[in-house]
């Protein structure tokens, strides 16, 4: 049994922060590149950033470079978004994903497994 779990979404006012977690079980995470999208409603879901199997390689997308990170906690088999800096336009159900053989690494297709994900809104 694959599952992927996120956590840690909420209420936020702009400019505040919020870390998600990503916890895998029934898979070695690492050996899965993870991404994270997000979708708002009304809108198709968007890539916002990639971290290899090794933990040491990670894109974001232009709308979040410089405010998010991502880290790797192999140990406890759990993938973290740290997003600072929060504007408006991040809310959004925010998904984690793991794939073995991601190339597109923006594209959800690339993706094998996916979180129910978790609602982050920010306010003004």
């Amino acid at each position: 049994q694959v599952q992927l779990v996120e956590s840690g979404g909420g209420l936020v006012q702009a400019g505040g922060s919020l870390r998600l977690s990503c916890a895998a079980s029934g898979l070695r995470f690492k050996d899965y590149a993870v991404g994270w999208f997000r979708q708002a409603p009304g809108k198709e879901r968007e890539w916002v950033g990639v971290v290899s199997w090794s933990g040491s390689t990670t894109y974001f997308a232009d709308s979040v470079k410089g405010r998010f990170t991502i880290s790797r906690a192999y140990a406890d088999n759990t993938v973290f978004l740290q997003m600072n800096n929060l504007k408006v336009d991040d809310t959004g159900v925010y998904y984690c994903a793991a794939g073995t053989q991601v190339l597109t690494y923006f594209s959800s297709s690339e993706y094998d497994y996916w979180g129910p994900g978790t609602q982050v809104t920010v306010s003004s």
